[in-house]
This record gives structure tokens, sequence and C-alpha cells, in this order.
């Protein structure tokens, strides 16, 4: 019987050392340890729950010996939404694929729907597929991310929503820098009275947009009006039932920022209800830079926020997870820019 065997400590010499004829397993790296094999499991994993001097000394001993992880690949990875009726999906999923693509994986497509609250099962369904990586446009809850690293399958957060803990991974956008560079758009152009139709409060880039131009109306010195920040859904119809409000004043706004290109186009609808002229009578600027965007008429002034390249970033991230590949942060921002078109000019009202 080995000394492996006996659960004694094993002599430098009796090592493989990463020798192919004699894989080092878990179980080896727990004996020599003296660890559970589920420690080493977590330590391997990336998961918490390890002092910070167990971790060390089973991630020396895993470098000493080569060890390396073994998984069954399935080169299929997982794309996860709430809903799939918003025009930005489309850039996410082409994104996606491109990787996809590049890297011969398939792409399952998931959509909770409405009934969100009725799709537990979904956890159960990816792991009997076993997919190698997760990307998801859907917040998941912490119960879910919980499962899923229980599992072994790595995920990435796509444009979070919410805040997130240090340790799971993510792509977002600049959301700040993006709804400050709009105003700033509009107050060279001469605009005062600039409102804001903001999205959903507990959406966290809705909430750093609108801190963006909260931060540049004040760093030019103006006061935000409460009432020239309306919060609304993000689709068509809430950007249109906000801007008939705002447009509906006594003092009406001389020019709107839209959360997203949706609202945008909502804003422009009101503006035609009520026979004011885009960008004579009314400048507006969306965020996305969706395609509609250069399609409407006059072409939307908007924030673009690089959704394929964000989804392309998420998928490179969430395979080299998935290849059990250690990655030097846990996630990022991509730059927003502004898109100068046709709906956007100086003033004419500047009383």
């Amino acid at each position: 019987m080995s000394q492996l065997e006996t659960g004694e400590p094993v002599a430098d010499h009796e090592l493989p050392r990463g020798d192919p004829a004699r894989p080092v397993t878990i179980a080896y790296i727990a004996k020599s340890a003296g660890v559970s094999v589920p420690t080493v499991s977590k330590v391997i994993n990336g998961r918490s729950g390890v002092s910070a001097d167990t971790r060390a000394r089973v991630e020396a001993l895993i470098s000493q010996y080569g060890y390396r992880k073994s998984a069954q690949r399935t080169n299929m990875m997982e794309l996860v939404f709430d809903r799939l009726e918003h025009l930005w999906g489309a850039e996410i999923i082409r994104g996606v694929e491109q990787v996809a693509r590049e890297h011969r994986v398939g792409v399952v497509l998931t959509e909770f729907g409405p009934q969100r609250d009725q799709t537990n099962y979904w956890i159960d369904d990816a792991v009997a597929r076993r997919p190698d990586c997760v990307v998801t446009v859907a917040q998941l809850s912490n119960e879910e991310r919980d499962q899923l690293r229980a599992k072994g399958i790595p995920f990435v957060v796509f444009d979070p929503t919410v805040e997130l803990p240090d340790d799971v991974p993510f792509v977002g956008a600049t959301s700040w820098n993006g709804g400050r560079s709009a105003a700033r758009h509009l107050l060279k152009l001469g605009h005062r009275r600039i409102a804001m139709v903001s999205g959903p409060d507990h959406v966290l880039c809705c909430r750093a947009r609108q801190d963006g131009y909260r931060s540049a109306m004040e760093g030019a010195g103006l006061t935000v009006d409460a009432a020239h920040v309306v919060r609304a859904e993000l689709t068509r119809e809430g950007g249109h039932t906000a801007a008939l409000g705002l447009l509906g004043r006594p003092e009406r706004p001389t020019a709107i920022f839209a959360s997203n290109d949706l609202q945008a186009l909502g804003v422009y609808q009101a503006a035609r209800e009520m026979d004011l002229r885009i960008p004579h009578d009314l400048s507006v600027v969306g965020f996305d830079d969706l395609p509609i965007a250069a399609l409407v008429d006059p072409p939307l002034t908007t924030v673009r926020q690089p959704l394929t390249e964000m989804a392309v970033a998420a998928t490179e991230l969430a395979l080299a997870l998935g290849r059990g590949e250690k990655t030097s942060e846990a996630g990022f921002e991509l730059a927003t820019t502004l898109t100068v078109r046709e709906s956007t000019a100086p003033p004419t009202d500047r009383r």
C-alpha cells in the first residue's frame, strides 16, 4: 500500500509532477494538502469558503504537480434573455454568434418570457444540457447564480441592471459618460431647457445615464428642474407618454434626451402629434444607436452603446472561463460614443 492510499503525506520524489502517463487527480492534490476533495474543488473553481492559507497551499500544489482541470466540453454555450422583444436583442445575438462561429461552438437561445417566476426549471435544464458557459442578458438571482456555480457552469452577465458582487463576471458600457456626452452636446448647441426621459429607477444603467446628464447640466451652472426628468419604461410607448407630458408644459423643453432609442422614437411620435418639427422646434437625442436610428426621419442623434462588441467581449470571456482559464478582471465596460445626426440643432426659442 502506498503512502497516498494510507493518507500520509507523499514524498516529493514520488510525485508525478505532471507526467501525462500518471495524471494528477483532485484526490491526489487533496491527500497531499491534507484537505478534503470538495475543498480542492472549491479552489480550482474559484469558489469561496476556503481560508487564505489553505487556498494558497492548494494552489501551490496544483502548480507544482502540474494539475490541469479536466472537463468534458460540449462545444455548446447558452445565451439567456428575459424577453426577446427589443430591437437590441438582435445586436447581442449577432455578437454572440460571431464568436461562437469562430470557436465552432453551438448556441442555445433561452427566453424566459413573461412568466419569469415560473421558469425555475431552467437551471435543471441547463445542467442537463451541460453548456460550456452561459452569457446571460437576463438578470439572474443570487440563487440562480449559486446554482450555476455549484454545477461548475461559468457565466457572464451582459449589461447588469443591478449591483453585482465583486466576483460576478460582467460586460457593460460607460452609461454615465454617455449620458454626460448627450447633455453636453445639447448644451454646446445652446439648449438650456433640456429634459430627460429616464428609465426605471431600479435599472442601474438608467440611473447612470441620468446621473451623467445631471452632471453635465450642473457643470454648465444649470439647475435640473425635477419636472424635466420623467421616468418611463424603455419602450416607444413609454417615451411617447413621457414626451406628451413634457411637451405639454407651459414652458416646454427645447430638447429631450431619451434613455434609449425606443423611447426616442416615442418622442418623435409625440412631437408629430403636437405639430413640432425635429430639430427646428425640438432636438432629440437617444441612446444605443440601433440600426433604426439612422433610418428614421430625421436620422437620430444618439449615444452609441456598442452592443455587438459588448456581446463579443462577453462571449469571449465566458468561453475562456468555460475552458478553465483565469481572467485578469471579473468585468469591464466598453466605451460609449456620441453619433451626431440630424435630430439636433441650435434652439430657435432661446428664452
